[in-house]
């Protein structure tokens, strides 16, 4: 079942949106999961990226760190704790209106908490998870987004010369459900205000967007890893992601265990293979490689190749070969170091005939008109 947030039917039932109270067995029987497309994009809020929740002005029940946390909500029906029952997700205290004449909250009365995007950038889709909020989500949610230099404290996000741009309004969301909303504004971010109207739990975040990375910092570097997430690079297509999606190839850091990285199914069919396809952060010269198959011990793939292509096919551009193909050891480090610069503005990475790759870097740096093109989408996108 899907539910599109953005699309809510409004004045209806208040309680429509609940879900039946927890019977008993598997805690997710009845999970209303969303099946959004902006989802392939990468998680701009992915702890990993060094994404945080930096303040909340309430968390009496569950803490706001739980908000980004990787793994699925868990749900313990026993697990209670001194101030009541323990949840996965973040959970503000009811609210109250301000006499016995006036016991509700007053309509504009809301619980915030601010969120440090790991990577900024342009963001297509937020997931409002309440998973196991059933009878305590909040009556409506809404977000707002900031673009603020450096790494200002939450004094300093909180200041009146912030400026908070809607992304979405107050909407209704249903209790025990994924809430997508598609966004389509244009523009750069670094932080977000997720909001609760008036309180209540929520037990994860994702913001899936597009990483636009300062290009006056990239070119202070020099030589970087032109296909980093953090820097700009994007997964575009790949042949099977059945176990784990192929962006975590390009994250920051090493595989912490086997499904931190992409893993494929077996391949039974003769003469085929599985691949992977990347955009560079713009176009650069790739110097050397670093494929690693930590975690990876029965499944690594069995032999790898890397393709690179200097533009779009549109523009004619053929594949050429940057390392042919080679065996791989399991759970190791292997690093190429090229005969040649190899110039490109995409990568395809063959995995023969299948298996798993945990992380790639692609060392090298931009091309001069790669450097322009990156300067004038910040430009774009910051004006």
């Amino acid at each position: 079942m899907t539910f599109d947030a953005s699309h809510h039917a409004p004045g209806q039932d208040p309680h429509a949106n609940d879900a039946a109270p927890y019977g008993g067995g598997d805690p997710y029987a009845d999970y209303r999961s969303g099946d959004f497309p902006f989802t392939e994009l990468v998680d701009l809020a992915d702890r990993r990226l060094g994404a945080g929740v930096v303040a909340a002005n309430d968390e009496f029940f569950a803490e706001r760190e739980n908000l980004l946390v990787r793994e699925p909500a868990v749900f313990d029906p026993e697990h209670f704790g001194h101030k009541g029952k323990i949840m996965d997700g973040w959970e503000t205290r009811r609210r109250r209106g301000a006499d016995a004449g006036n016991p509700f909250p007053a309509p504009e009365d809301h619980d915030w908490a601010i969120i440090r995007l790991g990577a900024p950038g342009v963001i297509h889709g937020i997931v409002v998870d309440t998973a196991h909020f059933r009878g305590n989500y909040p009556q409506r949610v809404s977000v707002q987004a900031a673009a603020v230099p450096g790494s200002p404290s939450p004094a300093d996000l909180l200041g009146d010369d912030v400026k908070w741009e809607e992304l979405v309004p107050p909407t209704p969301v249903r209790g025990h459900a994924a809430n997508g909303f598609e966004i389509t504004t244009e523009r750069r971010f670094t932080h977000l205000r997720l909001c609760q109207h008036p309180d209540g739990g929520i037990a994860r975040l994702r913001v899936h967007g597009e990483v636009v990375p300062d290009p006056e910092w990239l070119e202070l570097l020099g030589t970087i890893d032109l296909v980093s997430v953090l820097n700009g690079g994007a997964y575009e297509d790949a042949s099977d992601k059945f176990y784990s999606s192929p962006t975590q190839i390009i994250l920051p850091g090493t595989s912490r265990k086997m499904d931190d990285g992409w893993e494929n199914r077996r391949r039974r069919v003769r003469g085929t293979n599985d691949w992977v396809r990347f955009r560079l952060a713009a176009r650069g010269a790739v110097r050397a490689v670093e494929i690693d198959t930590a975690y990876l011990k029965g499944n690594s793939a069995g032999w790898i190749a890397l393709q690179g292509r200097d533009g779009g096919p549109e523009g004619g551009a053929e594949w050429f070969e940057i390392i042919p193909r080679t065996r791989l050891q399991p759970d190791t480090l292997h690093r190429f170091v090229l005969p040649a610069e190899a110039v490109a503005t995409h990568v395809r990475l063959d995995a023969f005939p299948d298996g798993g790759v945990a992380r790639m870097r692609l060392h090298g740096s931009l091309t001069t008109d790669g450097a322009a093109a990156l300067r004038a989408r910040w430009t774009e996108l910051n004006g």
